[in-house]
């Protein structure tokens, strides 16, 4: 298992399709990782710290999992299979370890509002890995210039 940080999320041009970035903490890999529209902006919103009137679905899971004093140790990116990933969250509640299948994304965005370590495997890592060379690594600054200025409604569906 690798801890990986979060880079954040842009959409892919000319496609207009969400991605995630994950970078090893202890490597210089990166994972990128093809989302929803629903799923980026709802990362989106947590990264920038905004608050809506009413709780989206990954706030709502979030409120009932402290409601019950459930803890989540960690997310972890598990698997990719026919070019789909596969996570699981490990929570525990009175020293009891559970742990539940979810969607990378899903995962990640309630990772993002609860401050959760978010892992992959090493297989993972192994298959769909990439390592960026210097001029890539202008493009990776790029991203994150970027992040530090999209907003939620860039992900909007039609745009």
């Amino acid at each position: 298992m690798i801890e990986l940080s979060l880079v954040g999320v842009r959409v892919e041009l000319p496609s207009n399709q969400p991605i995630v970035l994950l970078k090893e903490n202890e490597g210089e890999r990166y994972l990128p990782i093809w989302i929803g529209a629903v799923e980026a902006t709802a990362i989106a919103f947590a990264l920038q710290g905004i608050q809506t009137p009413r709780p989206m679905t990954h706030d709502l899971m979030r409120d009932i999992l402290l409601g019950t004093d459930i803890q989540v140790e960690r997310v972890l990116i598990s698997e990719l299979v026919d070019q789909t990933f596969f996570a699981v969250i490990r929570m525990t509640q009175n020293g009891t370890a559970t742990e539940v299948s979810s969607r990378p994304s899903d995962a990640i965005a309630l990772a993002v509002r609860i401050n959760a370590p978010i892992f992959a495997a090493e297989s993972v890592l192994d298959q769909a890995g990439i390592e960026l060379k210097d001029e890539e690594e202008t493009e990776v600054e790029k991203f994150r210039e970027f992040l530090d200025q999209v907003t939620p409604d860039d992900f909007a569906t039609g745009q």
